[in-house]
């Protein structure tokens, strides 16, 4: 199934009592996308949120494999509802069991002075990248249902410095890409916000093998996104391009972790994320 716009990925049914119900997911994969537990999520939760609040934060945690043939259905708790901030907790669940769980929090505007501890680093424009994340697939990755999977996601990713040695290194550089969603996306501030959320979640765990000279599609590799969390500096535009850098910030335990950073083709700074994920496979 091909999506005509992100709106319509975001289409939920309301129910009553803050509970929504999402179609079968359009994405046929072998289990769901953790960016549209994401980014639909954060639609259910909106709705439930006063005019005026945008999101500014978000922690997620993937709770078990969702099935792409069956509809999600979110429930909603308002936690608490301020002067300045609204809290919520969003469930998602098929067949009766909890699939994600996200606490996300949306504020009125506030102002204070900017900084940014990072800035963008000088890379090639988009138009010069075309070094596209499926081929990244194809050359590293090859699962040709993988690549089917890959495909039926509406978004545009490019590499600027695909990782492409095998061995074990001590430190990985960044890695870089440019990244949009690749159908309309509706006026409403909150859409690119839960846009940014579905790409951002796209390749940011992948990397975290990158130490260990492994890759995600990996034959010998067992691993899955456990949580994710993100942090909107500001309003943006999914459809445009935006540079995500990413740092394997640490391995250990049968885990990794990776942040990313987002920033506008201008090179202001739009959300940071992080995430958390298993990784199985032989050590010796």
């Amino acid at each position: 199934m091909t999506l005509s716009s992100f709106d319509s990925l975001l289409d939920l049914r309301e129910n009553g009592d803050d509970n929504y119900t999402a179609p079968a997911s359009p994405d046929k994969g072998l289990r769901m996308f953790g960016g549209q537990f994401l980014a639909q999520a954060m639609e259910a939760g909106v709705r439930t949120v006063g005019p005026g609040r945008s999101i500014h934060s978000l922690h997620g945690y993937f709770l078990r494999p969702g099935n792409t043939m069956l509809n999600v259905d979110y429930d909603v708790e308002r936690i608490r509802d301020g002067r300045s901030f609204s809290h919520r907790r969003v469930v998602a669940s098929q067949e009766g069991k909890e699939m994600f769980a996200m606490f996300a929090s949306w504020s009125i505007p506030l102002s204070s002075p900017n900084y940014s501890g990072r800035s963008m680093p000088q890379v090639p424009s988009a138009s010069a990248s075309d070094y596209s994340y499926l081929q990244f697939c194809r050359d590293q990755m090859p699962d040709p249902e993988y690549e089917t999977t890959v495909q039926s996601r509406p978004m545009d990713i490019r590499y600027i410095n695909p990782p492409q040695d095998r061995t074990p290194q001590s430190r990985t550089e960044d890695q870089l890409m440019w990244m949009r969603v690749s159908i309309p996306v509706g006026n409403r501030t909150s859409l690119h916000h839960a846009a940014l959320a579905y790409l951002s979640d796209s390749t940011l765990i992948d990397h975290i093998l990158i130490p260990h000279g492994k890759r995600w599609q990996d034959s010998d590799f067992e691993g899955t996104s456990l949580d994710h969390a993100m942090w909107f500096h500001c309003d943006c535009d999914a459809t445009a391009w935006h540079l995500f850098e990413q740092s394997v910030e640490w391995t250990g335990d049968g885990r990794g972790l990776a942040t990313g950073r987002i920033f506008t083709e201008s090179g202001k700074l739009v959300a940071t994320c992080a995430q958390e994920g298993l990784m199985r496979f032989d050590y010796s």
